[in-house]
């Protein structure tokens, strides 16, 4: 029986190349060419997409989950557990590190005035230097991540620059909530900015500004919130930590970053689908097209389908040879592409680079034709300066995917043109010719 498949296969294989040979001139070799240049060019531009929009939606996504939300929160820990909790942290193969931390919302002005909403975290200084994902995420631009004062403050790009205050400045917490221990307005809360941050999210640079623990226990009040941010060796493993934290410590609450930023992460969610989508029509038009192609070419091939019927040949084994030249079409093309997505994908900065220069050099040269006198204000057009820093991240899942999506497309249009085969008697065809 699998001497029989392999002879059928080889039948299949040589008269499928046999057509192909016959059919390198005409309209028959026009489509197929276009439809495998079609797959590629879907393939390589699905590929390109979505890894530019991974890398993007990932500099939101890393900016909140390393700095802001953690991987995971341990909250309302009683204090006699907080030992416990840190020795299961440590020797739990799923945590990298496990840090406390305070929060308060406050109104912050600045020396000249004017009055930002911002989200204040107290932490310890050495979060910066001991988490690599934190210090990653978080850039310094000017000053250090320092505490040693009990008045320091960093702040992020933003609010610095909506405050108007710089490195040495100061700036009031005005108002801050709390409990009934905590001043509600009070113009005494004078700390110093000793740094400011950047991070991947624009949120967090407008509203963050980090202290140090001395300071929240000086203004934070007693009924002050110590939330033990964990953070994760791999965020998407956040429900396998939970449920092997959960069996050393029951009593403790642990949240994931799932629970933070539903709405946000939703619409990068559905951001990322409709792209998917309105890029896979490409693949819908190239199948259409191959649909169409097979079509005709069954019917042109209808005299050597009947002779083969009338040879033997199976129904199943005639529809195989249309089926594996659409395989063959697919695979090519989707290789191809996908091969050139990558390459472009993780060389961004210097494919657009050399799209600068060629259109500079188209422009230099069609103005030194029509306009000589215009030539000293012909310069490289510096948005592909700004498109050159766009980052990309590859997953090999979505690569994968896109790859068989691109297989399968042609496959399945070539299954569909295939029911066609012998719809027609041998008699009727070999009559009429």
């Amino acid at each position: 029986m699998k001497k029989n498949l392999i002879t059928q296969i080889r039948w299949i294989s040589a008269v499928s190349r046999r057509f192909a040979r016959v059919d390198r001139k005409g309209r028959s070799a026009v489509t197929s060419r276009l439809a495998t240049l079609g797959i590629c060019f879907g393939v390589m531009t699905l590929t390109v997409v979505m890894s530019i929009m991974n890398g993007f939606q990932m500099s939101f996504i890393d900016a909140i989950l390393e700095v802001s939300s953690y991987h995971l929160r341990a909250v309302d820990v009683p204090e006699h557990l907080e030992k416990n909790l840190i020795s299961v942290c440590a020797e739990d193969k799923h945590v990298a590190a496990c840090v406390p931390f305070y929060e308060s919302q406050v109104l912050m002005t600045g020396e000249k005035g004017g009055a930002v909403a911002v989200n204040v975290r107290a932490a310890d200084e050495a979060i910066y230097y001991e988490d690599e994902g934190f210090r990653k995420q978080l850039k310094m631009l000017s000053g250090a991540f320092d505490f040693s004062d009990s008045d320091s403050i960093i702040l992020g790009s933003s609010l610095a620059r909506n405050l108007g205050v710089r490195v040495g400045s100061s700036v009031n917490l005005l108002v801050m909530s709390g409990g009934s221990d905590v001043e509600l307005f009070s113009s005494d809360r004078i700390f110093t900015v000793r740094g400011i941050f950047t991070t991947g999210y624009a949120e967090i640079n407008n509203s963050y500004a980090f202290v140090g623990t001395e300071a929240a226990k000086k203004y934070f009040g007693s009924s002050a919130k110590k939330i033990w941010g964990i953070k994760l060796h791999k965020y998407d493993g956040d429900l396998r930590a939970i449920s092997s934290l959960k069996k050393e410590l029951p009593q403790i609450n642990f949240l994931s970053w799932r629970n933070f930023n539903r709405t946000f992460f939703g619409a990068l969610r559905i951001e990322k689908n409709m792209l998917l989508l309105l890029v896979a029509l490409i693949f819908v038009v190239v199948a259409i097209n191959i649909y169409n192609g097979m079509r005709r070419l069954v019917f042109e091939r209808r005299t050597e389908i009947a002779v083969l019927s009338a040879l033997g040949a199976r129904k199943s084994g005639i529809k195989a040879i249309f089926i594996m030249r659409g395989f063959i079409m697919g695979t090519l093309g989707a290789l191809v592409g996908v091969l050139l997505g990558l390459i472009i994908s993780l060389n961004t900065d210097v494919v657009f680079t050399a799209a600068a220069k060629l259109m500079y050099a188209i422009q230099y040269l069609v103005t030194a034709i029509t306009d000589r006198q215009n030539l000293q204000y012909v310069q490289v057009n510096s948005s592909y300066n700004l498109y050159a820093t766009i980052p990309a991240r590859v997953f090999p899942g979505e690569v994968t995917a896109i790859t068989l999506f691109g297989i399968l497309s042609p496959l399945i249009a070539s299954l569909a043109a295939s029911k066609n085969v012998l719809k027609m008697t041998v008699s009727e065809v070999l009559h009429n010719e």
